[in-house]
């Protein structure tokens, strides 16, 4: 059985990264409508990865004896000044969802929960690369500022993530 506080916890959990779906969904749309396909692809399928990861925390409170409580997912942002300022808010979110694991993590330790601090490993090894991944990013789209045929070039490559799933 899950403790009342370790549940309550991986309920907040499990909106965070229903949040982050609606999110990166959001970011998908942004490109989508200034014609960068390559950018809309990689962020839709980002959003599927994270919604997979609020189905894990959904599936592992009912398979540990927790109860899952739905919350209302807020409206995420949906437009943004230049395209480097997506990957800003990209890299900010996945820094805030580390924090975010990292503090059930200790709370399960804390609470003698090891079966979850054991579940949650998986999510601390994720968040290197998201953070990793973001970070890598954000560094390119700094790179590449205002430059057209470098844009372009991201654009393409970054669509590739989509073809390949």
């Amino acid at each position: 059985m899950v403790p009342t506080k370790v549940q309550t916890a991986l309920n907040n959990q499990l909106n965070e990264e229903m949040f982050a779906s609606y999110s990166y969904l959001a970011m998908s749309a942004y490109f989508e409508s200034h014609d960068l396909s390559g950018f809309a692809g990689w962020f839709k399928a980002q959003s599927a990865e994270e919604y997979g990861h609020a189905m894990k925390i959904f599936d592992y409170l009912h398979q540990a004896g927790g109860k899952v409580t739905l919350k209302d997912i807020k409206p995420p942002k949906i437009d943004w000044k230049k395209h480097l300022d997506v990957f800003k808010d990209m890299y900010a979110a996945e820094q805030k969802v580390t924090r975010s694991i990292n503090s059930i993590v200790e709370l399960s330790g804390k609470e003698k929960d090891y079966a979850t601090n054991n579940f949650l490993q998986w999510f601390v090894s994720e968040q290197v690369e998201e953070e990793a991944t973001s970070q890598k990013l954000l560094k390119r789209m700094e790179m590449v500022g205002n430059n057209m045929p470098g844009l372009m070039m991201m654009d393409r490559e970054m669509g590739m993530r989509a073809t390949q799933q």
